[in-house]
């Protein structure tokens, strides 16, 4: 009868055991599928980001507003640097979208260097250049609507 017992106290234990790591193992795959979601909804607001401001860019261009070519274009560059940093290793399409994210954010930098004194029509060269960038990149990167 102690047998019995004895045995039966270990089964308890044991299923309380199994029991514990079952609620483990579920509450650390839904953390990381939760995490998972955020950081997709993170990068998708980056590449919208970075499309929105790479129009915008240009479009002011075409109206020859110079200051705003240079704030949309610093815009373009901060998204591009969030997607680098914030793209995973194992990204379908990072290599070419990566590359083509740091064409944005050198087209970017020239339009930096030129200024907002500069004539509009100098600017919207590399601002086309730094949004044909961007929309490689986001193709790439399977962030394309």
């Amino acid at each position: 009868m102690a047998a019995i017992r004895l045995q039966a106290g270990y089964s308890s234990v044991a299923s309380m055991i199994v029991g514990l790591i079952l609620v483990i193992v579920v509450s650390l795959i839904a953390d990381t599928t939760v995490f998972a979601v955020e950081q997709s909804q993170s990068l998708n607001e980056a590449a919208d980001g970075l499309r929105l401001n790479a129009e915008d860019m240009v479009a002011h261009g075409g109206m020859g507003d110079a200051k705003a070519i240079v704030h949309h274009c610093a815009e373009t560059a901060r998204y591009a640097e969030v997607l680098i940093k914030r793209l995973s290793t194992s990204h379908p399409g990072r290599e070419e979208g990566v590359a083509s994210l740091h064409d944005v954010i050198r087209h970017c930098k020239r339009v930096g260097e030129i200024g907002i004194h500069a004539d509009p029509g100098v600017l919207l060269n590399p601002a086309i250049k730094a949004r044909t960038a961007a929309r490689a990149a986001v193709k790439a990167l399977g962030f394309a609507k």
